[in-house]
């Protein structure tokens, strides 16, 4: 396969954070299950303070290890290791992932027999077995983030009708076509990735593979998935405090409604973001009355006292 491209046919990019123990996790099960002719690997250390990329370079010298002075954000760090990348195909994939199955080289013959897709993912599940229903999704919508807001995704969330954005119903043992393909676990050729410019550097984290998928779409790829290429992904390991990442996430998901959506939608899906924090600091008000803890309560009263950061002016880099 090497030599059919005359070059690596996969240059892997993994974006490393305060999660040394589970990057070093996900190294171990990417060199065991893939055959190491295949890629080249680029880590980019986005200025851990845990000591990761000194464990990456004694563990894993083969690798490419970039170390950032500065914390880049998700979609700055990979902008950096594309430029290094040399495979024909990128391969964006999480540090809080662990690799089964051959999972990367079953994702890239998925790509090579659907050329015309584009960009391609494959399916998540947590350590348990459990479907992680994150790995793919459908564009946001006036409807979609009415359904989130109001809490009707949550109590039906295996209907497509109340669940549109995250394919309610839908168990991901099938191929199928996207709108966007999440960015744990991600690839595409490397001359898409040039023309579309990478990420979008105003998303610091958060919603940049939406924006790049939903980028792409426009130009009339068709993001597309697969069952036979499985991978464990743990979720937000590299970001502990709920209420902070719930203010980055309505941070960016503004800024993708700014860019992708028509100023009537924009508009709505902005009034839902309140009501779906009205909604929930509703609810959580209520357990605590009950006395069934005061943490989610924190964790929404603190969203709604930072509203100004996600209904704020939009600059470029203001997502993180």
């Amino acid at each position: 396969m090497t030599e059919q491209y005359g070059q690596r046919a996969l240059s892997i990019i993994i974006v490393s954070y305060n999660t040394r123990e589970l990057t070093l996790d996900c190294l171990r099960s990417l060199h065991a299950q893939t055959d190491r002719s295949l890629y080249e690997l680029i880590v980019v250390d986005n200025c851990s303070s845990d000591g990761s990329a000194d464990a990456i370079a004694h563990e894993f010298p083969d690798a490419r290890l970039v170390r950032s002075p500065a914390n880049l954000g998700f979609a700055g760090a990979n902008n950096v290791a594309a430029r290094e990348a040399t495979g024909t195909y990128l391969l964006l994939l999480n540090p809080d992932t662990v690799v089964l199955d051959r999972a990367v080289e079953r994702l890239l013959a998925f790509a090579q027999r659907t050329p015309d897709a584009g960009i391609w993912g494959g399916r998540t599940q947590f350590a348990d077995g459990r479907l992680n229903p994150a790995s793919c999704w459908a564009k946001p919508g006036a409807w979609s983030l009415f359904c989130i807001a109001t809490g009707l995704a949550k109590v039906f969330r295996t209907t497509t009708l109340f669940n549109p954005e995250a394919f309610g119903g839908w168990d991901r043992s099938t191929e199928r076509q996207v709108d966007i393909v999440s960015g744990c676990f991600l690839m595409l050729r490397r001359e898409l990735w040039e023309s579309l410019g990478g990420f979008d550097p105003a998303f610091f984290m958060y919603g940049e593979e939406a924006d790049l998928c939903l980028r792409a779409g426009a130009q009339g790829v068709r993001p597309r998935v697969t069952p036979d290429a499985t991978i464990i992904h743990y979720g937000g390991a590299s970001e502990k405090a709920r209420a902070d990442k719930l203010v980055r996430l309505f941070r960016a998901k503004r800024l993708l409604f700014e860019r992708h959506l028509t100023p009537a939608s924009r508009w709505w899906c902005t009034r839902m973001l309140d009501v779906w924090v009205w909604t929930r600091l509703s609810g959580a008000m209520i357990a605590r009355m009950l006395g069934r803890g005061t943490a989610a309560w924190k964790t929404w009263a603190h969203v709604r006292s930072q509203s100004r950061e996600w209904h704020g002016p939009l600059q470029p880099g203001d997502s993180r």
